[in-house]
């Protein structure tokens, strides 16, 4: 067995009731707890894109990539590398801030991880941040001090760095016509 890692797939699927749990069925089926997954429509309203983190080793997730592929409502499937993708997710945390200098100190704390204040009410600021994991991590734990009272994370997300991206690898080129109204 190889070694186990966190791997981040893209997967292109068809915009319509019940894809998603067919997506996570199979990981399910096969024994696998997804770490990660974050979901919404691309630039076609037809079409989804769903980036799923997993653990796994690398000859277990290119089996599974490969089973994806075989689903109907999936168009392409693709296995991001990190050093060549952008991985990002959003973090919402609410702290309790009861008198002005503590609200002070987590708006300091914002500025210094260039997050921003999204609402302010009596005894309580909320924060939101987008980033890759570790600097959410890292702004979580400095306003712990300040007692955290709720925390949201979304999945990651993630694209390639350049002009790659995952209509390149299709089931087969051309067979669907992303953008484009087709009779």
């Amino acid at each position: 067995m190889g070694e186990m890692r966190v791997h981040t797939l893209a997967v292109l699927v068809d915009n319509e009731a019940g894809v998603l749990s067919q997506v996570s069925r199979l990981f399910s089926r096969k024994g696998y707890n997804i770490e990660s997954l974050a979901v919404g429509t691309t630039e076609s309203p037809d079409t989804s894109r769903i980036t799923i983190e997993v653990v796994a080793d690398d000859d277990h997730i290119a089996l599974v990539a490969n089973q994806l592929r075989k689903l109907y409502p999936v168009h392409s499937v693709k296995l991001l590398n990190p050093d060549n993708s952008i991985k990002r997710e959003l973090l919402m945390v609410k702290v309790k801030a009861e008198d002005g200098s503590k609200r002070n100190e987590i708006i300091q704390i914002a500025n210094i991880f260039r997050a921003q204040i999204i609402d302010v009410s009596i005894g309580s600021l909320t924060l939101a941040m987008i980033g890759d994991a570790t600097k959410n991590q890292g702004l979580e734990k400095i306003l712990e001090e300040f007692e955290i009272i709720e925390t949201v994370r979304t999945g990651a997300i993630s694209l390639e760095r350049g002009t790659q991206n995952i209509y390149d690898q299709t089931k087969e080129k051309g067979e669907f016509d992303y953008g484009k109204n087709v009779l």
